[in-house]
């Protein structure tokens, strides 16, 4: 049967438990993290706080002054107005978490309170502030924190979902793992819609691919043209940035697999309706960032220096944010230790060389357009603004891009047999407990950084004694659980990257797929994961093999 007449891929692993489990993991992991990091722990998270709590109880913008810089006054609970309090520790590693006075849950009553998030769009802060409509004090905001954790776990999942779909998936499911940064589920973890910008983006990108690829059989895969158009709404209306991040991630799959599945698309009701409901998305989150001037709250130093030469100085640091797309902990005051860098460097640098060196020309030159975005869109965008708030740029600003384009190297690299003999399942073992071991040493290190401190005197065996800082169930618990949650989701990733994958079934009604580039047509005869080549030609069988080892 053709490869270009098959009905999307199912999802392995006992059916269609891949995504519920690979949801659960993803949303312990990002619990654990928003119990781990002290509260405010996260940079501007009392302003997001203070917005989410004021949005809840329909005030959306808050009193403000209207210039550059000024912060919204609005009404919140008391307990949510001392929040700024708890970010004692902020900008130097040294100072502990215990610094923080503890949030009086009986503090309920209606006060002021600033926040310089007060003009941003409000359809995150309505999603995570209502836990403390009916909580108080501590767990009201953890609460806040764990809510924006499970939905951003929820799109994180359905994005390894979708690339678990693609036809030859493995190496797009791989590249997503190497996404999923301990930054991310940093983030994942906090109350900030910075973290639902980055996986928004992920799951419109992926489940795109999806929808592009099954173009002449959209039945099969309705779900995901739900999700398209529920991630690029979401998008669109999270942070004044996301825009650009939405149009790079409808552009690159459009590169990838050619302008003409989406005509398809476009003449589909299901289609029609989601690409309305992105477009009403947008015209959304256009006039709300227009209408309430979100750019101006944003807070700085004013410089006196030309746009120009902002933009070549930002050029110049462009690897300096680097260590900010895997983990940049804090208020900008916590590394994480060298080890953990040196790990993903090595894994990111893989996956984008994969992307560049992409069979497809169309696939290597949409990787190419994602590169060149990631490098001249800070010195644009900082160069915008240097004259009145100075530098500003951090590299979580850009964790949306640096995302997308390590997917967008796993979708290029598609095409390519993914390695499933003994010696790779091996290699695979040990490359995930590496990626195990370095999300823990990341989480171990940040709890660290909060109950003793990064003082080069005090040692980790400072960690146990009883009069250090504790989060919520203490520290040793919540190690324990990561290590054992971070032990499960390598297990499921081996199990997808290496057990045997059926292709999938065939179906006489349809349609051809114009989003697959591989132009072989293979013969009856299907191979399993572990035999050989093909008879025939070597260099014919070679070519004809999918990345999952079977004929295609």
């Amino acid at each position: 049967m053709n490869v270009l007449h098959r009905r999307a891929r199912p999802l392995p692993i006992a059916g269609r438990l891949f995504l519920p489990l690979t949801f659960l993991v993803l949303a312990a992991l990002s619990t654990l993290w928003a119990l781990a990091s002290p509260l405010m722990a996260v940079p501007d998270e009392p302003a997001h706080a203070i917005k989410a709590a004021s949005v809840v109880r329909g005030e959306l913008l808050g009193v403000s002054g209207g210039e550059q810089g000024d912060r919204a006054t609005v009404q919140v609970p008391g307990y949510i107005a001392d929040l700024p309090a708890q970010a004692c520790h902020a900008y130097d590693g040294r100072i502990t978490a215990d610094c923080a006075p503890a949030v009086d849950a009986e503090d309920t009553a209606m006060t002021a309170a600033e926040t310089s998030a007060g003009n941003y769009n409000p359809m995150y802060y309505f999603m995570v502030g209502w836990p403390s409509l009916f909580m108080s004090g501590a767990p009201a905001v953890y609460a806040m924190r764990i809510v924006s954790g499970i939905i951003g776990a929820a799109f994180l999942a359905v994005s390894l979902g979708a690339a678990a779909r693609l036809r030859r998936p493995r190496w797009p499911v791989a590249a997503a793992i190497v996404s999923i940064t301990p930054m991310v589920l940093f983030l994942n973890g906090s109350i900030n819609p910075n973290a639902l910008e980055i996986v928004t983006t992920a799951a419109l990108f992926l489940n795109l691919c999806v929808v592009l690829e099954n173009s002449a059989a959209l039945r099969s895969v309705r779900t995901n043209i739900i999700l398209v158009g529920l991630s690029g709404a979401v998008l669109a209306n999270t942070r004044s940035l996301s825009l650009v991040w939405l149009a790079l991630a409808v552009l690159v799959p459009l590169i990838m697999y050619g302008w003409k599945p989406m005509f398809a698309i476009l003449r589909n009701r299901l289609g029609i309706a989601m690409t309305a409901l992105i477009g009403v998305g947008c015209v959304l989150g256009l006039l709300w960032v227009l209408q309430a001037d979100s750019l101006k709250s944003l807070t700085g130093r004013p410089m006196d220096l030309s746009r120009w030469d902002a933009a070549q100085i930002m050029l110049d640091r462009s690897f300096d944010y680097v260590s900010g797309y895997i983990g940049y902990m804090g208020w900008l005051d916590t590394r994480l230790p060298m080890g953990v860098y040196i790990f993903w460097h090595a894994a990111m640098a893989a996956v984008l060389l994969a992307g560049l060196a992409a069979p497809q020309l169309r696939d290597r030159l949409a990787v190419l357009g994602l590169v060149a975005a990631a490098i001249a869109l800070p010195p644009i965008l900082q160069g915008q603004v240097i004259a009145q708030l100075g530098w500003i740029w951090q590299g979580r600003y850009l964790l949306a891009v640096i995302v997308l384009l390590l997917l967008a190297c796993g979708v290029a690299f598609r095409t390519v047999a993914f390695p499933t003999g003994p010696v790779a399942r091996r290699a695979g073992a040990w490359l995930l407990a590496g990626t195990a071991a370095a999300q823990l040493y990341a989480f171990i290190y940040v709890l660290r950084r909060y109950t003793v401190g990064l003082e080069e005197s005090i040692r980790w065996a400072g960690m146990f004694e009883d009069t250090v800082w504790q989060p919520p169930f203490t520290w040793p618990v919540l190690v324990t659980l990561y290590a054992l949650v971070m032990a499960a989701a390598a297990l499921l990733a081996h199990r997808f990257l290496f057990h045997p994958m059926p292709e999938p079934a065939a179906s006489a009604d349809d349609g051809g797929q114009p989003g697959v580039e591989n132009p072989a047509v293979p013969g009856p005869a299907m191979t399993s994961p572990a035999a050989g080549p093909p008879t025939g030609s070597a260099g014919t069988g070679e070519r004809l093999r999918g990345s999952d080892g079977n004929r295609s």
